[in-house]
């Protein structure tokens, strides 16, 4: 080895062995607030199912939300986008989001509203992230590669899916540009963080599809045009968000009214629901239960269509979670309604669905396949892969986060450098 290539791999290593021990402290860090939140998580929500009648208590969770974000001066924080811009544009996130996020969370699922938790990890880690980037006096770049480390750590203990949580802020962030030196940060930091987090007695989702037929040309045209389908939902949700924030702001300017009048619209729709449809508290929630549903082929086949007004009204009124575990739902029912339409297996397609939505709202392909594997075992793989492929990339330049760069066309190898939904841009580019 000559002094140059010993130069490089001791520079190399220098890198490695810093950015192991960083990831790993934030990997711990990030991973024990992830835990802690996800436990919330849980108790809120084995208690409204136990006590479905705090779900009244609505309006009032929904006023201290407001209170606690104006307490902490987090009203105009831009969420999982402000992540995103830390990363892309430099832009910085506040200490206080991370207590804002994770209080308001707990709040909006105490109440049965239709949120995630994965929106809220990616910026509780991020926050944290970046007050450890700050603490350790790291610069603007190294702070960036801190503020990816939290997303992984927390996005692993909350969901339990290590891999999906290392590729996805390398990703989504920028699509068509992977950030691959947050690698090995990523992958350490979600690794220790999902460790830790089932240590502490948090389970991964997991949902096992096992019995998965040979992949002929037979079977892969239904599935082909299942991930039309997928595309198409995906782009209709992605303006349903869009559009429907900005008119549920200016309809209703005022905070308080807004969530108060929302949290009242959510529980007439969920008395209707329990009265006139499933009976049953099936669009509540995050809405992994009903997604089992739908892998047993039991789910209503309007459920995909309530599951988007259930979580658009509990996001336009201003509960916090993210969209990201309601996405998922929603790919699942769809796919349990393809399923029984063709006669097909609701298992298979439920699981698909799920993993196909997720790649057509948040663009990132090869974080959707991971998680699929992740929860649904490896036997599914040719059929994920053409579900997520064809949603992908029929879906557009659409998706869940305004703060979310496509620097690279999906149709062609040319660089575009786009900001946003394409419901945003004010030009045009295929």
């Amino acid at each position: 080895m000559n002094k140059k290539s010993r130069e490089i791999f001791l520079r190399n290593l220098r890198f490695f062995v810093r950015w192991t021990a960083v990831s790993v402290f934030i990997g711990f860090s990030v991973g024990f607030i992830g835990a802690i939140f996800r436990k919330g998580v849980d108790l809120m929500t084995r208690n409204w199912n136990t006590h479905p009648e705090v779900m009244f208590l609505a309006p009032f969770a929904g006023l201290l939300i407001v209170a606690w974000t104006k307490l902490l001066r987090e009203e105009k924080n831009g969420g999982t986008n402000l992540v995103m811009e830390a990363i892309t544009e430099g832009k910085h996130i506040t200490g206080r989001t991370a207590p804002m996020i994770f209080v308001c969370t707990l709040l909006s699922h105490a109440a049965g509203m239709s949120v995630g938790k994965e929106g809220a990890a990616l910026m509780v880690g991020g926050s944290v992230g970046e007050q450890i980037g700050t603490l350790f006096h790291f610069d603007e770049d190294d702070k960036k590669l801190a503020v990816m480390c939290g997303m992984s750590a927390c996005f692993a203990a909350i969901f339990g899916t290590p891999l999906a949580a290392t590729v996805f802020p390398m990703e989504a962030i920028a699509v068509g540009s992977m950030y691959y030196a947050g690698l090995v940060p990523c992958a350490f930091a979600a690794f220790t963080g999902a460790c830790l987090s089932s240590y502490m007695g948090n389970a991964g989702e997991v949902f096992p599809v096992n019995s998965v037929p040979l992949l002929t040309f037979r079977t892969a045209i239904p599935m082909v045009c299942f991930g039309i389908c997928v595309a198409l939902l995906a782009m209709a949700f992605s303006m349903i968000l869009n559009k429907g924030h900005h008119a549920a702001n200016k309809l209703i300017p005022n905070p308080w009214i807004r969530i108060a009048a929302g949290a009242v619209l959510f529980i007439v729709m969920t008395q209707l629901n329990l009265r006139f449809f499933t009976g049953a508290y099936d669009f509540n929630g995050g809405g992994f239960p009903l997604a089992e549903k739908a892998m047993e082929g039991e789910a209503a086949w309007y459920a995909f269509i309530f599951k988007i007004l259930f979580t658009a009204v509990a996001i336009f009124a201003g509960f916090k979670g993210g969209e990201i575990v309601p996405t998922l739902c929603i790919g699942g029912c769809l796919g349990c309604f393809f399923a029984k339409l063709f006669g097909l297996d609701p298992m298979l397609y439920t699981a698909c669905g799920m993993a196909a939505m997720f790649a057509g709202m948040t663009n990132a392909p090869v974080s959707s396949l991971l998680l699929a594997f992740e929860l649904f075992g490896y036997a599914g793989m040719p059929y994920f892969v053409l579900a997520i492929a064809v949603a992908f990339a029929l879906s557009g330049y659409y998706g869940l986060y305004a703060g979310q760069h496509f620097s690279a066309s999906k149709l062609r190898p040319a660089q575009i450098h786009r900001k946003g939904p394409r419901s945003s841009w004010e030009k045009e580019d295929n």
